[in-house]
């Protein structure tokens, strides 16, 4: 049997976890050929996302051109499926927030992977979040393609679900996997109860750099890490603020900035203007081993985010047993504990935000060790990502066969 993944932008800086995934499954002896539409190569800094490039073929590598010539072959081939696909695109376009145009790309981005796909003798067709990425395969299968699937993790499916079309999506996908029971829960709500069963969990997991790793001791000097893309549903302009109130306490800590994106300029000027500069550092992006280094040389994570999924960095921290501060929201109270492996505090609230990195400065290294050490043991329990490779292998054959 033979896999495809189709990924909007892949390899991503922040999508090591889809690459650790398909790693996975081929270690356990399924080949997977890797799709996406389109091509970040400028911004990758891993080794690991550099050899993955070399293995991905582009939907959008040869632009439009290479768009129609696949357009034309599906007219000429299958003229009626081409028809039943189009109804589709326009079906969904009118009601989406992106319009019609871009549906109209998207079907044109089908009828190409329908042929990449056919000319690899691929049998199913697994794709990561829910939104155009998903609207390409779904066109596919109508156009004769392979069965697929779909990984959601949210926020962004659950902020326009209809607008995304997610209930067309679920109703004609083979299955779909929500990586948290927050997540699962929500595509309850977007699908009609005769699909519940086939929705699963499918955690996001890590490799073993990070759970083979020998725990190491934490640091004694207030050290904390906070690592992702720059941008607003982080909370990072929030973390200032609480940073800024432990500044001006008189608090000994300095705050590592992890990542970069378009709200760094930004976060410079208001650090700047806080007086921040002895306290806080922006690194930009990192490579995986930059990443772990980060996180060993930290006492804590902290990641105060407004909306997420399952973050893979709080499953990274807690594997190298750092214990994490973040926020309620979505499935990060599935992982972290409070108290027992971390600190949660309500978004969105820079003065509890503060309070918990005042007890966390305050905490003895020994308790932060064995806080550390109860996330390690979850992480490694729920979140292997080779074990979850074995998931979806067992879901791929039993849902290809079904289709």
């Amino acid at each position: 049997m033979k896999i495809a993944y189709l990924v909007n932008q892949y390899p991503k800086v922040s999508h090591s976890f889809i690459r650790r995934e398909i790693l996975a499954i081929e270690a356990c002896g399924m080949p997977v050929e890797r799709f996406s539409i389109r091509d970040l190569a400028a911004e990758l800094v891993d080794a690991d996302d550099k050899t993955e490039r070399q293995k991905t073929r582009y939907l959008l590598g040869n632009g439009a051109s290479g768009l129609v010539k696949g357009l034309l072959n599906a007219a000429v081939t299958r003229p009626g499926k081409l028809l039943a696909a189009a109804r589709l695109a326009f079906k969904v376009g009118r009601r989406s927030d992106r319009g019609l145009l871009l549906h109209a790309a998207y079907l044109a981005e089908a009828c190409l992977l329908r042929q990449w796909l056919a000319q690899a003798g691929v049998h199913h067709l697994h794709v990561h979040f829910g939104t155009n990425s998903t609207t390409v395969a779904m066109l596919c299968r109508v156009l004769g393609g392979p069965t697929y699937s779909f990984t959601v993790h949210g926020p962004e499916e659950f902020d326009k679900p209809q607008a995304i079309a997610l209930p067309e999506k679920i109703r004609r996908a083979a299955f779909v996997a929500g990586i948290s029971s927050f997540t699962k829960s929500q595509l309850f709500r977007w699908c009609d109860y005769t699909d519940w069963a086939k929705i699963h969990i499918v955690h996001c997991g890590v490799d073993q750099a990070f759970l083979d790793h020998p725990v190491e001791p934490i640091s004694p000097e207030p050290r904390f890490v906070c690592i992702g893309r720059l941008s607003e549903q982080k909370g990072h302009l929030l973390l200032l603020q609480a940073a800024s109130q432990l500044a001006s306490e008189g608090q000994k800590f300095k705050l590592i900035f992890v990542g970069d994106g378009p709200l760094r300029e930004q976060i410079e000027t208001v650090i700047t203007q806080q007086n921040l500069e002895n306290h806080i550092e922006i690194t930009g992006w990192a490579t995986n081993a930059e990443v772990r280094q980060q996180l060993l040389q930290a006492q804590v994570m902290v990641l105060p985010s407004f909306a997420e999924g399952l973050p893979v960095v709080i499953m990274e921290s807690l594997a190298l047993a750092r214990p994490v501060l973040s926020t309620y929201v979505a499935g990060i109270p599935e992982l972290v504990e409070p108290g027992i492996s971390g600190w949660l505090v309500p978004s969105g609230d820079a003065t509890a935000l503060a309070d918990a990195m005042r007890q966390a400065i305050h905490t003895p290294v020994e308790q932060l060790a064995e806080m550390g050490k109860v996330g390690r043991d979850r992480v490694c329990q729920n979140h292997d990502a080779a074990i979850e490779a074995k998931t979806l292998i067992d879901l791929f054959e039993k849902y290809s066969q079904m289709g």
